[in-house]
């Protein structure tokens, strides 16, 4: 199985509660046609890029996964069928970003470095 990314931009008129719904239905498609979810992360309400449909925020939802090829296909076709999807971008990743994504999970990036502190 490949492992995936993908990022869901949800419309900002949405109550916490229904975009909450909304990402579930969409993990549950996951995890119902065979897909691990690895990790995910509610990023929340942030500025846009551009506008979109006249909107300058939106719910962001990165979701980490394990899935066969042909489920992509499946979750795309539900996400454009939504009207509470701005936008969403499917990533598949190689070896490099999967050994990146763990790394983060398990924390590397966030230790300081030793450094020895002067005697003033």
């Amino acid at each position: 199985m490949q492992q995936y990314e993908i990022v869901i931009v949800l419309t900002p008129l949405l109550s916490v509660e229904v975009a909450a719904e909304a990402i579930a239905k969409y993990s549950k498609v996951l995890t119902d046609n065979g897909a691990e979810i690895v990790q995910e992360d509610n990023w929340g309400l942030r500025k846009l890029a551009y506008p979109i449909q006249k909107k300058t925020t939106g719910y962001y939802h990165l979701t980490e996964f394990k899935a066969p090829g042909d489920l992509i296909n499946k979750l795309e076709v539900e996400l454009r069928r939504d009207e509470r999807v701005l936008r969403f971008l499917t990533i598949a990743l190689d070896k490099h970003a999967v050994a990146y994504n763990d790394k983060k999970r398990s924390g590397a990036f966030n230790k300081k470095p030793k450094t020895e502190e002067a005697a003033h």
